[in-house]
């Protein structure tokens, strides 16, 4: 049987203080920061813990909480197929820079995104800030 998504591209993981958290998993964790970035009142890092996905950690996240995110093809059309055997997204389609997405939760509630990678670039590669000793997207 094939898998219903493609990779598992992010995991969403929320934060209560984003800098300390972010300072735990770069000193005590050794994670690589790729990127740090502040926008429309979000801010969100991602770190690269080993070969899987990137993690972000999000301050708009609920903390604790994890929500992977999987790569689609095409978003619309696996939306539809699962919309067919009684799948429903938790509220309506929005953007991540990567392109469009939507969220759903499974019969306890855990909640999972799938996203279509239109913009795979969109973060661009990251650039160093000297005041922070970060990298950000540009």
């Amino acid at each position: 049987m094939a898998a219903p998504f493609g990779d598992l591209a992010f995991l969403y993981v929320g934060t209560s203080d984003i800098e300390r958290d972010l300072r735990y998993y770069r000193e005590v964790l050794g994670a690589a920061e790729v990127w740090h970035y502040r926008a429309f009142g979000a801010d969100v890092a991602a770190v690269q813990m080993g070969g899987g996905p990137l993690v972000l950690l999000a301050d708009h996240r609920p903390a604790p909480s994890v929500m992977p995110i999987y790569r689609v093809d095409d978003l619309e059309a696996t939306a539809r197929k699962l919309r067919g055997k009684g799948w429903a997204p938790h509220g309506d389609r929005f953007e991540i820079p990567n392109g469009p997405c939507y969220t759903f939760r499974d019969p306890s509630g855990n909640s999972f995104a799938i996203f279509e990678d239109i913009r795979p670039d969109a973060m661009g590669p990251p650039k160093a800030d000297p005041k922070r000793g970060t990298s950000h997207p540009p």
